[in-house]
């Protein structure tokens, strides 16, 4: 059994339904006009009736939503649930009869003056009103389970989406560091004397990775920055060996990305696009505007296949084409080409 949410809108809705429901009888049922004390008693009593018996409605409405049909219906079977409606309309009977008595002990009700005939229209009103709650508290009770089911799905889902968005993203780092201790290694026995610069500016993209990635959102400006460290780290070890351009331009200052989301094509670029590549050039560009982001980022490549791919080798790439289906599913384009020895990646992300 899916259990109700009580909330105040739902608590509110459930009130000014049974107002309506209650005033009902007495807005559209007859007025009277006449002046006589004894009449106005007995219109009096008439409406008092409708209004004692409609709350006798209140708790089968609820025992049928909330035990009938959840705890008979769906759990046995629905003549068992039959039963006990019929069970039901007996008792609602036997209230007419001892509400009608207590407010009618004279039986001087109407127009003719006979309690019996007025208490059998009674019967027929008890009939069509009993079918009429029966029938929305079945109503109320599947579409209320369905919508529940929804949200539990859609919950489901969105924590599934949250843990595998938390597991990419602790994939980050490992393949961050991974990258730039092959780099260090490279660079030690190139030129030691640039280790102790790029351990520096290595620890200032560490800081900036383990406080500044926490939330789910960082200002674009942020990633700005750490891209440019994770660039000037590439110099370091570089220096002129490659052709480093970036170009970066912002004139949306409210802007906001997942964090560690651009990094991963930058990382590729400087693994693949130097090596055996002549005149390596590297161009990264980005661009924000309240519109969108737009983010691009060239390499050359070799056109010879010499290097020998590790494990590890395109899990960035994978990593963030992932992660942009879960966060931006419908706002995002990306595209990857690659033609006569030069790599792309453009990306665009729309503002919303």
């Amino acid at each position: 059994m899916i259990k109700s949410k009580l909330t105040t809108r739902s608590i509110l809705i459930h009130l000014l339904f049974w107002a309506c429901l209650l005033a009902l009888p007495i807005l559209l049922g007859p007025s009277s006009q006449s002046t006589d004390p004894a009449e106005m008693q007995r219109h009096f009593q008439w409406n008092l009736f409708f209004f004692v018996f409609g709350l006798a409605n209140i708790p089968i409405f609820y025992i049928n939503t909330e035990v009938l049909i959840p705890k008979v219906l769906k759990k046995y079977n629905i003549l068992l649930y039959l039963g006990f409606l019929v069970l039901g309309f007996f008792i609602m009977v036997w209230l007419n009869d001892i509400i009608f008595d207590l407010l009618f002990p004279n039986r001087e009700v109407g127009p003719r003056r006979g309690g019996g005939g007025m208490k059998r229209f009674t019967y027929l009103r008890i009939i069509f009103q009993y079918l009429f709650i029966i029938a929305i508290g079945i109503s109320y009770r599947f579409l209320s389970d369905n919508l529940h089911e929804q949200e539990a799905k859609k919950e489901e889902e969105n924590e599934r989406l949250k843990s595998e968005l938390s597991f990419l993203r602790s994939q980050i780092s490992p393949h961050f560091m991974f990258n730039v201790l092959n780099s260090i290694v490279s660079l030690s026995r190139r030129k030691p004397e640039s280790v102790e610069p790029v351990i520096i500016k290595l620890s200032e993209l560490m800081r900036y990775m383990i406080y500044e990635t926490i939330d789910s959102k960082v200002a674009i400006s942020k990633e700005d920055n750490y891209l440019e460290s994770y660039i000037e780290l590439q110099r370091l070890r570089f220096g002129t060996d490659i052709q480093i351009n970036y170009e970066s331009n912002s004139t949306n200052p409210s802007g906001t990305i997942e964090p560690m989301l651009l990094i991963p094509f930058v990382e590729n670029a400087f693994k693949h696009g130097v090596g055996m590549v002549t005149n390596p050039t590297i161009s990264i560009r980005l661009i924000d505007t309240p519109e969108a982001l737009t983010f691009e980022v060239t390499n050359q490549v070799s056109k010879h296949v010499t290097e020998h791919k590790d494990e590890s080798s395109g899990i960035g790439l994978t990593n963030v084409r992932r992660r942009l289906e879960l966060l931006y599913p419908e706002t995002h384009t990306l595209d990857i080409m690659e033609e006569d020895g030069t790599y792309r990646v453009a990306l665009m992300i729309k503002h919303v």
